[in-house]
């Protein structure tokens, strides 16, 4: 009988390849899944869309990219993962609520959306990727071990109540620039297509060329979980926003600031949808009278 003897390095190296590796995210050799949905700051046409892995809370290497239509729907195939996914847009150009006017995604402003775990080789549609997502995904960010599958589905869900969005990664927005779009959708649509609208509305009140820099700022007043114009210890910059001399971010922007933008919004001549400010009386009083926590 012949005996086949293994050195113990040749020994190892045969046990890490049948295992994958050491990756701190799991990215695996199953058949390939997709990920489709919809980008809204506005409908965002002509953006790269790229997801990436997360292991151990943090972003970790790409697993796939696409980029959206005209009126910003993506599908990508994604390698095989398993575990939760942050989607991150960046580029691209949009229909401005407050203004009708075509705004780019401008350079260093991104929109982002955390998934909890997804199985490898899954087909996951109608996932939305939009300021709020954004704001859910900076504070699962900051959240004691980072992106887990439990801090992002809190994350979510704490800026859903916020917001009065029952699912705010699968509630596509109502389009309040579309002619009579109001009539035909859920409360919770009309509730996430007025709080975009509202988002533009402020930053066209505070002078900003671009609304994508509200968001930029929003993410970041969001991470600590208290929408107060801070980021934990700190008051945020309007210039994070790409807003340059602008002050300090006022510490009720998330709050009356958006409040006061939504019913500014509802009440001039961009407003198509059909609704009116006392449609929308329970969620412009919850947020004037909020006090900021997620």
């Amino acid at each position: 009988m012949k005996t086949i003897h293994l050195s113990l390095s040749t020994l190892i190296l045969l046990i890490l390849t049948a295992c994958g590796g050491g990756g701190t995210d799991s990215v695996d050799s199953s058949p390939p899944g997709s990920i489709s949905g919809t980008v809204t700051k506005g409908p965002v046409g002509n953006a790269t869309v790229t997801a990436f892995g997360i292991g151990n809370g943090q972003m970790g290497s790409q697993i796939g990219t696409a980029t959206t239509d005209a009126n910003g729907n993506f599908t990508m195939t994604v390698t095989g993962h398993t575990g939760p996914v942050m989607l991150q847009v960046s580029g691209g150009r949009y229909t401005d609520e407050a203004t009708g006017a075509s705004m780019a995604m401008t350079a260093g402003n991104v929109m982002t959306a955390a998934m909890p775990g997804i199985a490898a080789g899954g087909s996951y549609g109608g996932v939305q990727v939009t300021p709020v997502t954004a704001m859910a995904q900076a504070m699962a960010s900051r959240m004691a071990g980072g992106m887990t599958d439990t801090n992002i589905a809190a994350a979510n869900e704490a800026l859903g109540r916020y917001f009065a969005v029952s699912d705010i990664l699968l509630t596509q927005p109502m389009n309040p620039l579309v002619t009579g779009s109001g009539a035909a959708a859920s409360q919770g649509a009309r509730n996430y297509g007025m709080t975009l609208a509202a988002m533009s509305e402020y930053a066209l009140s505070q002078g900003m060329s671009s609304s994508s820099a509200m968001v930029t700022l929003l993410m970041n007043d969001a991470a600590d979980g208290v929408m107060n114009g801070r980021n934990g210890a700190g008051q945020i910059s309007m210039s994070m926003g790409g807003m340059m001399g602008g002050g300090m971010m006022s510490p009720t922007a998330g709050t009356s600031g958006l409040a006061g933008a939504m019913t500014g919004f509802m009440n001039s001549n961009m407003n198509a949808s059909g609704m009116t400010p006392a449609e929308m009386a329970s969620l412009i009083q919850t947020l004037t009278t909020s006090g900021g926590q997620l």
